[in-house]
């Protein structure tokens, strides 16, 4: 990607307020008054020189998958951040192994890249690797909770670019609920085709007048003769086009409280009865859908959870949903790739990651990343030790958001006018490739802040459960 010309920012093209220095860094020219250089008749302030008295910012250096701060065993404040020996001696089996199996080597590298991943999650999960928290039973590896363990075959994966468990609602959400709150034939029929991605799944929560107040949800669900008849409207459901079943919050009692009178019900999608409409999306792509109930079909035994005790089996999925969402792995896989995009993008024939403001930018995205990522290094702390890791839990979800709108951002800095084409595709399931993919993410990330429940909740959860503050008043006067 090139560019020879100067651009301004998307708030400059949009307001025309604050010119691009100013946007990137207020308040930071300390060293003298910056001078002003033209580009194309039009003037732009300059950074300041990188002199002793401004020394040029130092991005930290990225570490590689499996080398958390071990170099260094402790900080200058006594935090052991090593994994120890016997962890350590573990990241070598593991490495062993993917040495071994991943790429596929000989008559496994003909073979499609479909029949190779699942050969491989086999074999990982054979080895103990993957699905470690689901019985051998039902298909995984049942190993003992160990988040060390965990950490370290996700790293190593993750430098193997190994396949692990499939993504999606279904292995994140649906199983571990199962396996928590669903009965024997559950767990025996869903969860072994869930995590070797054979069974796909989609999840009705949301209606139209029902998002964060999910309680309020009108889907109705009436039994007749060992049946649930369904009947009603979900709203952006994802993938809803292409899954087998949806796990569905339905109203089965009308009399009730709205929160006591939900259950919680699975649901074949390939039947009559039910109709599902994509929604295009800015994207160009269709991920979200309407799904519209007509007198649909299940049986009286596909209930997890007791009759009516479906808002409490949702916090068990809703919970599942929002650690994902919140994981740092993500974030600093992300980073990485903001950071590629930097040195890769050309601003007035220099690579845009020379650019002081640019790096200045970085570095501060950079903290939030660390600092997220090293939070979570402290619950999983507090978790080895049976401690409970207090407020900071509620606050991985919310900061996870935040952090994508700061990517979003410095991304659509660094393209600049590129920026402003629609994206080709909605690359992101195969994590952020190309120009298209950082607008695509771009144009999701508002999105991000909904899902999984909407910031603004996240920030009274924060607030009345964490930090004991009182309810909102609007809240109250909604009662």
């Amino acid at each position: 990607m090139r560019r020879e010309a100067r651009r301004g920012t998307l708030s400059e093209a949009t307001s025309g307020n604050a010119a691009r220095r100013e946007k990137l860094e207020p308040g930071r020219h300390t060293a003298g008054t910056p001078g002003r250089a033209t580009n194309g008749g039009r003037s732009r302030p300059t950074s300041p020189p990188l002199t002793a008295a401004v020394p040029p910012p130092r991005l930290l250096g990225l570490r590689g998958a499996g080398s958390v701060p071990g170099a260094r065993t402790t900080t200058g404040y006594g935090m052991d951040l090593s994994y120890g020996s016997e962890i350590e001696a573990f990241r070598g089996e593991v490495r062993s192994f993917l040495d071994a199996n991943w790429p596929p080597k000989g008559d496994d590298a003909s073979l499609s890249r479909e029949e190779q991943t699942r050969r491989f999650r086999e074999r990982a999960t054979a080895a103990g690797y993957l699905n470690r928290h689901v019985p051998k039973q039902y298909g995984g590896s049942e190993q003992p909770p160990d988040a060390l363990r965990a950490t370290v075959i996700r790293e190593e994966f993750a430098r193997a670019h190994a396949p692990t468990e499939p993504r999606g609602i279904g292995t994140m959400m649906l199983v571990p609920t199962l396996l928590e709150r669903g009965t024997d034939w559950q767990k025996e029929k869903f969860v072994q085709s869930t995590i070797m991605g054979e069974t796909t799944w989609c999840q009705g929560y949301s209606e139209p007048g029902s998002g964060s107040d999910l309680a309020s949800l009108k889907t109705r669900g009436e039994l007749r003769d060992g049946e649930w008849i369904i009947n009603g409207q979900k709203i952006w459901t994802s993938s809803a086009m292409e899954a087998d079943y949806m796990f569905c919050l339905v109203r089965t009692e009308p009399d009730a409280p709205k929160h006591a009178g939900i259950s919680y019900l699975l649901i074949d999608m390939k039947q009559p009865g039910i109709d599902v409409r994509p929604l295009k999306q800015m994207t160009g792509s269709s991920e979200f859908n309407e799904v519209f109930f007509n007198d649909a079909r299940t049986p009286e035994d596909w209930i997890v959870g007791k009759r009516g005790e479906g808002w409490l089996v949702s916090r068990t999925t809703l919970k599942h949903e929002r650690n994902g969402i919140g994981a740092a792995a993500q974030a600093v896989g992300t980073f990485q790739a903001l950071v590629r995009l930097a040195r890769e993008t050309r601003i007035d024939g220099k690579p845009a990651i020379e650019d002081p403001a640019i790096r200045r930018a970085l570095v501060e995205v950079e903290g939030y990343v660390r600092a997220h990522e090293y939070s979570g290094y402290w619950q999983m702390s507090k978790d080895l030790k049976g401690e409970n890791a207090g407020v900071i839990q509620l606050m991985n979800k919310l900061n996870s958001t935040n952090i994508g709108h700061r990517f979003a951002k410095l991304a659509m800095e660094i393209l600049g006018d590129e920026g402003l084409l629609a994206p080709s595709s909605h690359g992101l399931g195969l994590g952020i490739q190309s120009t298209s993919d950082w607008i695509a993410q771009y144009m999701s990330s508002l999105g991000v802040a909904i899902a999984g429940g909407s910031a603004n909740i996240q920030k009274n959860v924060i607030a009345e459960r964490g930090l004991g503050l009182p309810r909102d008043a609007a809240a109250n006067r909604s009662k």
